[in-house]
């Protein structure tokens, strides 16, 4: 039997533990709540034959590895279990399957793209075809906050890996995968200036918002949509009160580049930013992220032979740039070949409409199958 038809006779089965997963609630910061999803998924890979390995983690969800198979080469199937859902999102929005699509908090980023390639795994194992690589999945629990607990791990186990396999999900109704994306940074900037009785001694007070305000119009002003740069002002606190001239004022910066010499020059600019007003003071904090997912020759090849296989699957494969970030992007720098965004075909990430269309799972994950098996 063809990896598809496995795959379409056992789509009840997977709508079935798409609903399991998605009703373990794993949001990022809940260390107790992603430990006891990674447990149940250490124990299903283990049924299905995997050699696992739990790598505990003191402020973040455990890790689980497990891998399949034999070979002196490895390929990596990346995968992040935590969701932006709080505890309790669930019970508002219970998992429900409406109009073929299945809803609820998750299920389209990224738990249904789990269950596609450990679907697409127990599709090969039951076809008994061999893998020329071992496949290693490697689950990791704070990719929604960052990957701090896991990069280290991540960039590991790409080091070590022939290729990637992202199943983060598709973009757009044609489940286009994601070719390119951008890269990302978070900054601080804080602002002081000098308080005072608002009515008493306006003159003497040095007012931090009105310095921030001119910091938020320079930065905004950063924005080159020319060169696929975006720089955007989220949270802005300051003040204390309608009668204080505030003396402090703080905001977040979110940037994002779609190559990494503009990412950096982006970054300097940030981290130059100086007051304009006498007697404030300007500092900024913060980091870059994760670089861009570019178009690689690397990445380029592996996304043609992915195109190929969905040909002959009998649908099209197309490519896009996504402003969003993922692990991917960790693994695609280190030059190490990545397909991101294999997952499932849906809509509304870390939205209430969050969906997966469930028709396209079978032949989804059929594609990984193909990729897993392919000789070259």
């Amino acid at each position: 039997m063809s990896f598809l038809g496995f795959l379409a006779e056992h789509q009840e089965a997977m709508t079935g533990m798409l609903r399991a997963f998605v009703e373990y609630e794993t949001p990022s910061r809940d260390k107790a709540a992603v430990d006891r999803f990674t447990a149940y998924l250490a124990d299903l890979f283990g049924q299905l034959g995997g050699e696992v390995t739990t790598f505990e983690r003191p402020s973040a969800g455990n890790i689980v590895r497990s891998s399949f198979g034999n070979g002196s080469e490895q390929v990596l199937v990346l995968c992040h279990v935590d969701t932006v859902w709080p505890i309790g999102e669930l019970e508002r929005r219970p998992f429900r399957i409406e109009d073929g699509k299945a809803f609820g908090p998750g299920v389209y980023d990224m738990k249904g793209g789990i269950v596609q390639a450990i679907f697409a795994l127990q599709a090969i194992m039951a076809a008994k075809r061999k893998m020329p690589r071992k496949v290693v999945f490697l689950c990791t629990t704070d990719e929604e906050i960052g990957s701090a607990a896991s990069r280290e791990l991540i960039e590991e186990e790409a080091k070590k890996s022939a290729y990637v396999l992202v199943p983060e999900p598709t973009s757009g109704a044609q489940g286009a995968v994601k070719l390119t994306r951008n890269g990302w940074g978070m900054f601080d900037v804080n602002v002081t200036g000098r308080s005072a009785h608002a009515g008493i001694d306006h003159a003497k007070g040095i007012n931090a918002v009105e310095e921030m305000a001119h910091q938020i119009l320079k930065l905004q002003a950063m924005t080159d949509y020319g060169t696929g740069t975006t720089i955007s002002v989220g949270e802005i606190r300051g003040g204390m009160g309608y009668n204080v001239v505030p003396d402090k004022a703080t905001l977040k910066v979110d940037l994002r580049a779609s190559t990494q010499s503009e990412l950096l020059s982006a970054q300097a600019k940030i981290l130059g930013l100086a007051p304009l007003l006498k007697g404030t003071t300007v500092s900024v904090t913060g980091d870059l992220n994760r670089p861009p997912l570019e178009a690689t020759p690397g990445n380029c090849a592996l996304y043609q032979k992915a195109k190929k296989i969905a040909a002959e699957l009998g649908y099209d494969l197309p490519g896009v740039h996504v402003g969003s970030v993922s692990d991917g992007n960790f693994t695609s720098a280190l030059g190490v070949p990545t397909l991101d965004g294999i997952g499932v075909v849906g809509d509304g990430a870390h939205a209430l409409h969050e969906h997966v269309v469930l028709a396209p799972m079978a032949p989804r994950a059929a594609l990984i199958a193909s990729l897993l098996t392919s000789e070259s």
